[in-house]
């Protein structure tokens, strides 16, 4: 049969001491003081005969276009991909360097500056590396379940939406997992795809951490072999049963019972399928029937890749100028506020120049604009769809795409390509609450998006083996 080639690679982006962090609104403290645990970017390409992809799998809370776009571009260079067959995408980690508010940073500026402008060529080597690394595998998927997840919208009894614990509003515990081996059987990589927001360590926390998806990597790795990528789902509405903290061993721990689920799956996990054939019975104590498991592989191993831009409708913005004062007079307010000292002062100024921020922002990019054009792409691996959007897509966008899809595993993701918003269903804007208010579309968006990736996986699906 033909097989397709997969490698692995990957390169340590830890950030050195001293380098601001970012994630919080509420941080009162600007640099961190050096790495829990090391962050890396992981790359997987995946080969047929005529193509290759490569996926990428970097701990960062994300890129604004334009860094995403550098990346993109040097590892379409360094490793002669089409950028179309790339895709970038950030765990979203909030206890990273600060790689997307750069404008609210008045210690050690040139440091992340340095830091960004280090990562295309690490990662372009990464993804080089992996290339090398290329051998035929066999692969399957399975899905478990791991409860550290729940619903954030929580309303309060005077009508406030607030991001808290909602327990009893939607949520998805599935553990997505895709195992590739060598034809001896030998794990080469493993995806690990899980939905909630990398927001276990928080404003409290000034160590560099990949919060859990970190943890989850090492202990698959520990457990099964291999390199073990993490994708994160759609967390735009998830968060963690226990977070907002400073303690260290909380993610640890949250991520080791996510890891230890996802390693029990990908090890139940047979990437080449047995057939049991008998062959008579030998006379012992008892009767004894005896067998002859032989390996066959009947999956398809189609590679496929889509990628196209979604037409999504947007809200109106006031004139960015207008926006753009507003929120220097706040970054003004916040600058003076730290020669002060007075930490909750810091804290409120922070949050209120990070909102001004991101609506000017916003502005700057969309006013005058009915609809923007948003990356989505598609990669078929057999029976297994893997489709990446930018932004954060409410959960509930995953279970109707994954609902109809007409693959046997779909593994959904935001968090790619770059770029920022959050992607509410149409409910959502009745409720209001931050994910609303932070997001640059109308209502109808996440409707649309829905129909988009669905006519993706109907192409997907066609000629298939």
């Amino acid at each position: 049969m033909n097989h397709l080639w997969t490698g692995v690679g990957r390169c340590d982006i830890t950030p050195t001491p001293g380098t601001p962090q970012g994630g919080w609104g509420a941080a009162t403290h600007q640099r961190g003081l050096g790495a829990d645990m090391p962050l890396y970017a992981t790359a997987l390409v995946i080969s047929d005969s005529q193509q290759s992809v490569a996926i990428i799998d970097v701990d960062s809370i994300g890129f604004i276009e334009e860094w995403a776009a550098k990346i993109i571009d040097a590892v379409a260079n360094v490793a002669g991909l089409t950028r179309d067959y790339i895709r970038l995408s950030c765990t979203h980690t909030h206890s990273g360097p600060n790689t997307f508010r750069l404008a609210t940073i008045t210690e050690g500026l040139d440091m992340v500056i340095n830091y960004l402008e280090s990562l295309p060529l690490r990662i372009a080597g990464a993804v080089w590396q992996a290339q090398r690394n290329l051998k035929p595998v066999n692969f399957a998927a399975a899905s478990g379940k791991c409860e550290i997840n729940v619903n954030r919208r929580m309303k309060l009894p005077d009508g406030q939406m607030v991001v808290g614990r909602n327990w009893e509003g939607p949520v998805d515990p599935t553990v997505q997992i895709v195992r590739f081996d060598d034809l001896n059987g030998n794990p080469v990589a493993t995806i690990v795809h899980y939905a909630c927001h990398p927001t276990i360590m928080a404003w409290q926390c000034q160590y560099f951490t990949p919060d859990y998806p970190g943890i989850v990597r090492l202990t698959v790795e520990r457990e099964l072999g291999g390199i073990c990528l993490f994708l994160q789902g759609a967390a735009g509405n998830i968060s963690p049963r226990r977070g907002f903290t400073g303690d260290l061993g909380v993610y640890r721990h949250l991520g080791q019972l996510l890891g230890l689920e996802a390693a029990k799956v990908g090890a139940g996990i047979e990437t080449l399928r047995r057939e049991e054939h008998f062959k008579g019975v030998l006379q012992s104590g008892a009767p004894i029937a005896l067998y002859e498991d032989v390996s066959v592989n009947t999956g398809s191993s189609m590679l496929k890749v889509i990628s196209r831009r979604a037409n999504l409708p947007i809200k109106q913005f006031q004139p960015p100028e207008e926006l753009e004062a507003e929120a220097e007079k706040t970054r003004q307010e916040l600058s003076r506020l730290r020669n002060e000292g007075n930490a909750e002062a810091i804290r409120a100024a922070t949050a209120r120049a990070t909102q001004a921020g991101w609506r000017a922002g916003y502005a700057s990019r969309y006013y005058g604009k009915t609809h923007i054009d948003w990356p989505i792409q598609g990669i078929r691996i057999g029976s297994i769809a893997l489709i990446s959007v930018s932004g954060e897509p409410f959960i509930e966008i995953n279970q109707e795409i994954t609902r109809n899809s007409p693959f046997a595993h779909t593994l959904f993701s935001g968090y790619s390509h770059g770029g920022f918003g959050y992607i509410p269903v149409r409910s959502a804007y009745e409720e209001g609450g931050y994910e609303v208010e932070a997001s640059p579309f109308s209502p109808e968006a996440a409707d649309l998006l829905v129909r988009e990736v669905h006519q993706l996986l109907e192409e997907l699906a066609e000629n298939s083996e």
